[in-house]
């Protein structure tokens, strides 16, 4: 069983992370016609030949596969889709140069984005995806919410990553369309792999997480470094960013999955709220 503390990259105390949480829900929450979810919760119709002009954010990959040809999926009427939040609770989540880390601020954003949900009358869940069990099926309790985001600010810093496990273990308890928001630092070689089958049934949106001190060790030469979580060896060199991710925006994207670098160092709020505002205007326009 891992120890566990209280977090210490978050600095504010529970009344202030509740207020925070809910001024950050209040932010990502919009009118009818720009949700981040409208038009998206859409039923499986047919697939049909593929037509110039069809966003290839529809193609249906195994109709594809067995023809040798392009098919779209075709869609019923929007419907309301219960939406799972997977949240990366391994170690290297810990990782801060800065007075928030990764995991604080995936925390907030996780239980934000679960109250702007559940405003829209959508059921949202939870997976903790690290070594711990914690799994909270989809509700429209907004107390629910603020129980596991509670739950979530003690870590025991000792987790490695399953990412790509727990989504593996979750696709086949869907029984219907989902959305899968994934809030990581993607360390887990498997996350895009699993990412990429959830993508050919489900909506899927990754938010990357990475601190400063991950981008390098600046003046450091040629080095030999080993992943905490994974054992994974690599060669580096100060001179650039040394991480396993350089790709994975283009490998999640290619396949239709939507993709949003947030650097703690940077600012976070306003590039999340613009990139679910548009998100959410494109998916609506289908």
């Amino acid at each position: 069983m891992h120890r566990t503390v209280e977090l210490p990259h978050d600095p504010v105390d529970s009344r202030q992370f509740e207020l925070a949480v809910k001024l950050l829900a209040d932010s990502l929450s919009f009118g009818p016609d720009d949700s981040i979810y409208h038009g998206s919760g859409l039923e499986y119709s047919q697939s049909r030949a593929y037509q110039a002009g069809d966003s290839v954010k529809l193609i249906d990959w195994r109709v594809s596969a067995r023809t040798g040809k392009y098919f779209i999926k075709e869609y019923q009427e929007p419907r309301q889709i219960p939406v799972y939040v997977l949240l990366d609770t391994s170690a290297s989540m810990c990782v801060s140069s800065l007075r928030l880390s990764k995991y604080a601020w995936a925390v907030r954003i996780a239980a934000g984005i679960a109250l702007a949900v559940q405003s829209r009358l959508t059921p949202v869940g939870l997976i903790a995806c690290g070594e711990r069990q914690m799994r909270i099926s989809p509700s429209l309790g907004r107390n629910d919410v603020m129980q596991w985001a509670h739950r979530l600010r003690r870590h025991g810093f000792l987790e490695g990553t399953l990412l790509g496990r727990r989504i593996r273990e979750l696709l086949p308890t869907l029984r219907r369309r989902s959305a899968l928001v994934v809030l990581s630092d993607m360390h887990d070689l498997d996350a895009v792999s699993a990412l990429r089958l959830a993508s050919q049934e489900h909506e899927c949106i990754v938010l990357h997480l990475r601190d400063p001190a991950e981008t390098g060790v600046r003046g450091a030469g040629l080095f030999r470094g080993r992943e905490a979580e994974t054992g994974r060896s690599f060669f580096a060199t100060g001179l650039r960013r040394w991480l396993h991710d350089r790709d994975v925006k283009t490998r999640l994207t290619r396949h239709g999955i939507d993709y949003l670098l947030l650097e703690t160092n940077r600012p976070i709020l306003g590039p999340l709220r613009a990139f679910l505002r548009a998100r959410g205007r494109s998916t609506g326009a289908r």
